[in-house]
């Protein structure tokens, strides 16, 4: 999804021009789940504001802890963060609002946060914003009330008391901290986990959670703990509590720009560059000890019309969903890139010409089963592959990505949805197995264009 597109309708537009607003582009039930959470935010809020005693203490926290956090955002802007990177290290200021204030200030401190990301760091579209202002605000409102109904009882648990933080001082109390700062990170990282399930549907959806987003987590919560630890014993101490943050946020954004440089931004493959330089090493590898490898080309066919019909948005949703499924058919020795436009690239180390035409052909028939729907009406995508065999078809990665390119115009020409090795080589044509038995090919079949 593009972040330069505008979130609201222009001034002046005609009437039901909010139909054309991103969000009403997005899956329906995605829409109802924002709507939802929103209503979950605004509702817990109207309870929670009855039920706090509103003391000067109080807001002068929550304003030091929002003015800390305004400090990591700029400090982010100043950096230059490009699109894909996600990681912020917020969660330092979102944690101890959480445990030193009632729950109702952990509803309202990720608001002005976000608008100045939004407005100073990177604008998004707004709907993505509102997401995570109430994703955070929810997630740590049910941990704080968890944590203040651990100390005051559940009766009092909404309103929150100044001595729930009183347990900080202790070691049992700081493993509580962690516990409920814990439970705050698991109902965030759900909540963003079923948005992201209704948005690219049960077949694209990416993993809760990696080795990388665990320790990020992990230190995300000692942190948080600690600077509440800090701000417990005097809000002056937040002003020694920032640097070791910011040092940490740049640590973890330079992690992040390291990953974002050798990987396309709309699908977490390896960019073109990256995969170029990783294939060519394998291959010269294989042509040194007489091994083998083959290159596929695939395109999406008709992604243009795609596009047209049902907007760029939906475009990203199939671009990735094509490259999540590419991805789980192959093996982890495999190379996988997307090479531009809807053009993805993989490398196979070690497999000869029947291998790759079977492993192609079972990309295409897996890409051919997805379930990508727009508006609860299926949308079909298929894929075209070009095949190109190390000695076969060339020697180096710029021979073979030739041969493979002609291969996928051939494909291309002769009907789409198929996978075909460049003309002029019968003898190797005469290798490739014919079709399974029962197996059904789309578009008139591929075995027989090879």
């Amino acid at each position: 999804m593009s972040i330069s597109e505008k979130p609201m309708a222009p001034e002046g537009s005609p009437p039901g021009a909010w139909r054309s607003w991103p969000v009403f582009r997005q899956p329906p039930g995605l829409v109802v789940y924002l709507v939802l959470l929103v209503f979950v935010a605004l509702f817990l809020f109207g309870v929670a504001a009855a039920q706090t005693v509103f003391t000067a203490y109080d807001l002068t926290l929550f304003a030091a802890l929002t003015l800390c956090a305004v400090v990591c955002v700029e400090a982010i802007r100043r950096i230059g963060i490009p699109e894909g990177v996600s990681r912020d290290l917020l969660g330092a200021w979102w944690l101890p609002a959480m445990l030193l204030l009632p729950p109702l200030y952990s509803l309202l401190i990720p608001a002005p946060v976000f608008l100045i990301l939004q407005r100073r760091s990177r604008r998004a579209l707004l709907h993505r914003r509102v997401f995570n202002a109430a994703s955070v605000g929810v997630s740590g409102f049910l941990a704080s009330v968890l944590w203040n109904s651990g100390q005051n009882g559940p009766i009092a648990g909404i309103g929150g008391t100044s001595s729930a933080h009183e347990t900080l001082t202790t070691v049992n109390g700081v493993f509580l901290a962690l516990a409920c700062c814990a439970v705050f990170t698991l109902l965030n990282t759900l909540l963003v986990f079923f948005a992201a399930r209704l948005s690219t549907g049960a077949g694209s959806t990416p993993s809760m959670w990696d080795r990388e987003a665990l320790l990020v987590d992990s230190v995300e919560l000692c942190v948080g703990v600690t600077v509440a630890i800090l701000a417990q014993l005097s809000l002056f101490l937040l002003v020694i509590a920032v640097p070791p943050v910011l040092l940490l946020q740049r640590s973890l954004v330079y992690q992040q720009l390291q990953t974002a440089a050798r990987t396309d931004p709309k699908t977490g493959l390896l960019n073109a560059p990256t995969w170029e330089q990783e294939a060519a090493a394998q291959i010269a590898r294989a042509r040194s000890s007489s091994g083998q490898a083959a290159v596929l080309i695939v395109d999406i066919d008709h992604f243009k019309r795609v596009n047209d019909n049902y907007g760029h948005l939906f475009g990203d949703q199939v671009l990735l969903g094509v490259a999540t499924t590419i991805s789980q058919q192959l093996r982890q020795s495999d190379l996988l890139g997307r090479f531009g436009g809807e053009e993805f690239v993989v490398l196979l180390p070690g497999a000869d010409t029947t291998e790759a035409w079977q492993a192609a052909e079972r990309l295409r028939s897996q890409v051919g089963r997805m379930e990508i729907a727009v508006d609860d009406v299926p949308v079909s995508i298929t894929i075209s592959i070009g095949v190109a065999v190390v000695g076969d078809h060339g020697d180096d990665l710029v021979e073979l990505l030739t041969a493979a390119d002609l291969a996928l115009y051939r494909a291309k020409e002769t009907g789409r949805d198929r996978v075909c090795l460049p003309a002029g080589r019968p003898e190797v044509s005469g290798k490739i197995p014919g079709p399974r038995e029962g197996e059904t090919h789309r578009a008139g079949g591929s075995s027989d264009q090879l």
